[in-house]
This record gives C-alpha cells, structure tokens and sequence, in this order.
C-alpha cells in the first residue's frame, strides 16, 4: 500500500539542485545493477571511503574504541575495515529498496518472531518497531513491509531533491511516512493501531533527551520511545536485522516488558540496550561513522578531535 499524496511535487530541475539530481540519478542507475555487483562495486567504495573520508573514519574509529575497550587493537582494525565494506554495500542496498527490485532478497530472507507482530495486530494495538542505524536498515525495512503495514518515520531534508526521493522511494512500500516533527500524525497512527518503524540511536539536539548507557558509554537519547508509548500505549518491539553473505535476516523480539514505566532515563536505557544487542550480532553493518557520544553530562566531548586521548578501559 502507497500513500502517493504524501509525496511532495518534484523539485525543479534548476542549476543550483543539478547535482542533487546528478547524485539521484546515479543512485537511479546503481539500483538497477545486479545484486553481485552492487555488493562487489560497493566494497569498493568503502575501500576508498576508508581512506579518504578521514574524519568519519576518525569518527568509526573512535567509537570501536569507546564501546570495544577491551578488545585487541587488531580486532577493533578488522571492524574498521569491515564496517566501510558494508558502509559501501550499504549505500546500493538504499538505492535498491527506494528504486530497485526486492529480489533475490525476498525470496532468501529468513524472517523470525512474526507471531509477536501478529499477536499484536489481532489485539489491534499500536507498533513502534524499534532498529538501529544499520546499513541494512532500508532493504529490510522494505523486506518487513511485504509482511505487515508499516509506515516509518525519518529525519526531515532541506535539500528538496533528497526530501522528494526520500518520501517517493520509501512510499513504494511503506503505509505512510512521519517527519521527525510530526508527532501528532506518529501518535494518530500509533492509536488506530498502525505499525511504527523508529531508529532512536543517533545524537539528536533537543530539550527531549536524556543520558542513557549505550555500551556502558552515556549516550545522549531522545525520549521519544518513552513519551510515544506513554501517549499511546503502543507495544515496543525491537527489530533486528542482518546481512549474511546476500541474505537476510530478520527477527523480531518480544515486546519490551512493562514498557513504558515512570522513569524515562530507565526506559531509554531499555531502548539502548536492545540496540547494543542488535549491534553485537551485526557489529560491522551498524554506522560507526556517526558521532554518537559528541555530548556527554559535562558538556561536548573531545573524543572526535584529532589529538584527544581516549579512554583505554573503562
């Protein structure tokens, strides 16, 4: 199901959005390349990534070393080296679930924990399914729509190309899309029993967050999670999914217990743990290249600087 009056009208095609429409054009042609090629071209490209994208190799870096402490150096290198790998395939793996086919995806993904989804939807309770940043994030999510209505809510652009192929791509299979502003319609949705996709894991600036543990690191966290299920009395449900090779897989766990509670720093810490656990099985696939802990209690951090001295153990 679409919702093709969500779309916005096409940008123009004016000289100072032709690189924009370059850019989509090529995503364009790169959705359509075999899915073999797609992953051996996209290693490629995080091969060049990892050596010219110096600050968010900085970035990756530095986090492995925060979360990972008491790991060898030369295991938290190989992590590096394979999360560019799936950065790269990441990239193909966006184009393809916006304008590509699904397949061979659909018919070799391995989908686990539906009757938790089910269960919910003969209840007719709302759905918040809860991922992390993952390079797999988009073509599974579009794996899931194939099995359950589900709309998505995501970060608004100001570019007006990327703002229309966002909302024209992920409307292909998605019920409906929610800006990260328009809580209302996400809380509408969430009451009629509607199904929520929501990523939480990025550092968002805003009064709405709170310092949650994020691999035993504070993270600061929006609460939306918490004020959502509070508003709605949706069920939260994580989801986890991973590349394998060309496969996927997909697995849904049980709601989240006695969620939400009355402490909302407890509830986020929730929210994070689950996500760390989605990381632990599919450490290299997850966006390392994401400042995740530039914020901390004391105020900006400097683990992202170039000559900041990080914690070797906590």
């Amino acid at each position: 199901m679409t919702a093709p009056d969500q779309v916005p009208p096409r940008p123009p095609f004016t000289p100072r959005l032709w690189l924009s429409w370059l850019g989509l054009g090529l995503a364009v042609a790169a959705a359509r390349l075999p899915w073999l090629w797609q992953r051996a071209i996209g290693r490629g490209v995080g091969w060049l990534a990892l050596r010219l994208a110096r600050t968010r190799r900085r970035a990756a870096d530095v986090n492995l070393a925060l979360c990972f402490p008491d790991e060898p150096e030369a295991w938290r290198r190989r992590l590096l080296v394979d999360s560019f790998d799936a950065l790269g395939i990441g990239l193909f793996e966006f184009a393809r679930a916006w304008w590509g086919k699904d397949e061979p995806m659909r018919s070799q993904a391995t989908i686990e924990g539906m009757e938790h989804l089910r269960a919910l939807q003969e209840q007719g309770r709302g759905v918040l399914l809860v991922s992390g940043h993952f390079m797999t994030l988009e073509m599974c999510g579009r794996l899931m729509c194939g099995q359950v209505p589900l709309a998505g809510m995501y970060r608004r652009h100001r570019n007006p190309v990327m703002e229309w192929a966002v909302k024209r791509g992920r409307l292909r299979y998605a019920t409906a899309m929610f800006g990260n502003g328009d809580i209302r319609g996400a809380v509408r949705h969430l009451k009629k029993g509607g199904f929520l996709w929501y990523a939480p894991d990025q550092d968002m600036r805003g009064k709405d967050t709170v310092f949650a543990p994020f691999f035993g690191m504070p993270a600061s966290t929006i609460t939306a999670t918490h004020q959502l299920a509070r508003l709605t009395g949706c069920a939260v449900v994580p989801f986890f999914h991973r590349r394998e090779g060309g496969r996927y897989i997909l697995r849904v766990a049980p709601p989240l217990p006695d969620f939400p509670g009355e402490d909302v720093v407890a509830d986020t810490a929730k929210v994070n743990a689950a996500i760390e656990a989605m990381v632990r099985e599919a450490p290299a696939q997850y966006l390392w290249i994401h400042r995740r802990f530039k914020r901390q209690p004391q105020g900006r951090s400097n683990y992202y600087d170039r000559d900041a001295t990080l914690p070797g153990s906590r």
